[in-house]
């Protein structure tokens, strides 16, 4: 290890060295600054001004990384090197044979771990613009790894399946996030997300005995009431009005959840102090002024507001 670290200027206070050891040596070890006699870690390293390397000696001295591991597959890296460990030059028989070696490698991986490679990602990049928690990205990649062992990859859109799963975890967690909004993400046409949704609800989601679970409005209610800056009041009377309607026949199944949310923050809200109009709920629920009127139409048959 000590043959990787190299000495570098810090700005460090004497009185911290002294305090240090009776010989402090301190160096640049990993991206820290530690002292080699005692072992104390001051903190961090920073690169000020970055250094071109144009020889290979400069490139192997101002290394300050170590290689990345692969994330399936076999851990051990092969390369076709031409220098051992000591860094001595190895003869051209030897030479070869590492490359051979390094060759032979490659072709062990399966398809599978190809898949992963170009699929895990794609998942975790669309799950941080979606501001995913990592129980869901979890889920999905645990749903994605089925799709991919069942094959159902093949001759179809990996991005398709990957933001399939994305969803299918959405709505098994009940985590407030519409299709639109990963389709306008993940820059995958609906029609094609609709298919890989449609084999992971028949194939895959029994495998692992999950449950797809419908998107409701209650949910919805508070993100929208939170989107429009609403208190935490006229967001719970909402859910007091949809369970109210839900016990004198309101029915919600079968229709867009966005909308009915939408109309119970649009009656509550407007006796309050902050009052929102119909067209900046709709714009932050993503629906139509006609639909957030009907809606409301359909609910106040049913409660008195």
């Amino acid at each position: 290890m000590m043959e990787k670290l190299r000495r570098a200027p810090f700005d460090i206070e004497e009185s911290e060295v002294q305090d240090c050891c009776d010989d402090p040596q301190v160096i640049e070890a990993e991206g820290n600054k530690i002292c080699t006699n005692c072992g104390l870690i001051y903190g961090k390293s920073y690169v000020s001004q970055e250094e071109r390397a144009y020889t290979q000696e400069e490139v192997k001295n101002r290394r300050r990384t170590e290689p990345r591991w692969r994330s399936f597959g076999p851990r051990t890296i092969i390369s076709g090197t031409s220098q051992d460990h000591k860094g001595n030059t190895l003869i051209p028989r030897k030479a070869a044979l590492f490359n051979r070696l390094s060759k032979i490698q490659g072709s062990l991986i399966n398809s599978i771990e190809r898949n992963y490679w170009e699929s895990k990602p794609k998942l975790t990049n669309l799950a941080k613009k979606l501001n995913l928690p990592d129980y869901v990205t979890e889920t999905a990649w645990k749903i994605y790894s089925e799709v991919a062992k069942l094959k159902l990859t093949m001759g179809r859109s990996i991005d398709g399946f990957v933001t399939a799963s994305i969803y299918a975890a959405i709505r098994i967690h009940e985590f407030p996030r519409v299709l639109e909004e990963v389709v306008d993400v993940s820059l995958v046409p609906i029609r094609a997300i609709h298919k890989s949704l449609a084999l992971i609800l028949r194939k895959v989601l029994k495998e692992l005995n999950l449950s797809y679970k419908p998107i409701t409005p209650k949910p919805l209610i508070f993100r929208f009431g939170n989107e429009l800056g609403l208190s935490v009041q006229v967001q719970n009377e909402a859910v007091n009005l949809l369970r109210d309607a839900r016990k004198r026949g309101l029915i919600t199944t079968g229709k867009d959840p966005k909308g009915f949310a939408a109309a119970l923050l649009f009656l509550t809200a407007r006796n309050t102090n902050n009052p929102k109009t119909q067209s900046q709920i709709s714009q932050v629920a993503r629906i139509t002024e006609v639909t957030l009127r009907t809606r409301a139409k359909q609910i106040k048959q049913y409660v008195k507001i």
